[in-house]
């Protein structure tokens, strides 16, 4: 496998992360048109104001600029230090799988304890990859 792989994972959750940012948009859009939120309860990202179907959208966009962004330093990390080998290219895509399972379930049930557990899950995945990129640069 080649180190490059490691990309595809990477390049998975930018996708994932770009269709729920235009998920977003649309989400607004649409409820302002039907006068379900003034177009002004946006002007500073959420308010009292707009609807909880409309909120939960942005507030998973919003975790997926989040604990993601210390999946990309690592798997940046893993490749410029030329560790990238089948094993982490693996927990990348585990990762990846967690982190959109995570938003699917938060994006239709939202039901609590499965999506912590995925979240938790995921977490347990991207804290691994940190310590075996500790273990190997170290």
């Amino acid at each position: 496998m080649k180190p490059e792989a490691i990309f595809v994972p990477v390049a998975v959750l930018a996708i994932w992360t770009q269709l729920v940012a235009f998920m977003t948009g649309m989400t607004r859009v649409r409820a302002a048109r039907a006068g379900r939120v003034r177009p002004g309860a946006f002007k500073f990202g959420e308010s009292p104001d707009v609807p909880n179907d409309v909120a939960v959208v942005n507030r998973n966009l919003m975790n997926l600029l989040e604990m993601p962004v210390l999946f990309y330093v690592v798997t940046f990390g893993f490749y410029v230090t030329q560790h990238a080998r089948p094993g982490v290219i693996w927990l990348s895509g585990v990762y990846v799988a967690l982190r959109i399972a995570h938003s699917i379930i938060h994006l239709t049930s939202n039901r609590i304890i499965p999506r912590l557990t995925v979240f938790a899950a995921s977490n347990a995945v991207l804290l691994t990859m940190w310590l075996r990129f500790l273990r190997r640069v170290i």
